[in-house]
């Protein structure tokens, strides 16, 4: 990766080249070669919005999960545009953790899950954590195999831990009121929701959710 110096092309300029050529891969390159991933990070920050777009888009291809904070942040910035792409981008660097060989075991344990074979996919996300239990997404993903096989109370106890891990990991925060729906404990599930939404406000059906439950409790 480049240095930032006073010769490099203005972020915003290649930015506004990638909106009109759509061409992501080039926009890519051109940053990578004027910036650092430090330089980015404090773009995203404290840029300006076009800045903050660019810088949190490019992090989501380039950065490692020691970017992990600043995305997070970045879920609850003021333009809308940055904290979709902040949202897009976060996803990507939980599963940057870890050695090279734990990031492909935790990608079949996500593929296993997807094509709904918990089973195997608790029993290898365990062996990983095991290796690795510092690797939030791991745990994550032994909550995602432990809600599809119908462990609710497991399921909810690895989100916690995805939490205590990530503190941004916005989707633990939404499994976890799921888990407790599931549980019929009301109150914990709004809790959770709403920990959810203050990670990241567009969860517009999470905020849906929030809403059924407070109106069902003040019911009671």
């Amino acid at each position: 990766m480049g240095q930032s110096n006073s010769r490099a092309p203005n972020l915003d300029t290649i930015y506004q080249r990638y909106l009109n050529d759509q061409e992501s891969a080039k926009f890519i390159k051109r940053v990578a070669a004027a910036y650092t991933i430090g330089t980015l990070e404090r773009l995203a920050e404290f840029g300006q919005r076009n800045s903050r777009r660019a810088a949190t888009m490019v992090l989501g291809f380039l950065g490692d999960y020691s970017s992990n904070d600043v995305l997070g942040r970045r879920l609850n910035d003021a333009d809308r545009g940055v904290r979709l792409l902040a949202e897009n981008g976060i996803r990507e660097l939980w599963c940057r953790d870890g050695s090279d060989a734990q990031r492909q075991t935790l990608r079949i344990i996500m593929r296993l899950n997807g094509s709904e074979r918990p089973a195997i996919a608790a029993r290898m996300a365990s062996e990983l954590i095991d290796a690795a239990p510092s690797f939030a997404e791991a745990w994550n993903q032994r909550a995602i195999a432990h809600f599809q096989r119908g462990r609710f109370n497991d399921s909810a106890n690895d989100c916690f831990q995805t939490l205590e891990l990530n503190p941004y990991h916005f989707a633990a925060a939404v499994g976890m009121g799921q888990c407790y729906l599931e549980l019929n404990e009301p109150l914990a599930s709004l809790d959770a929701f709403r920990r959810a939404l203050n990670l990241y406000p567009d969860l517009e059906d999470v905020r849906a959710q929030v809403a059924y439950l407070e109106r069902a409790l003040e019911g009671r």
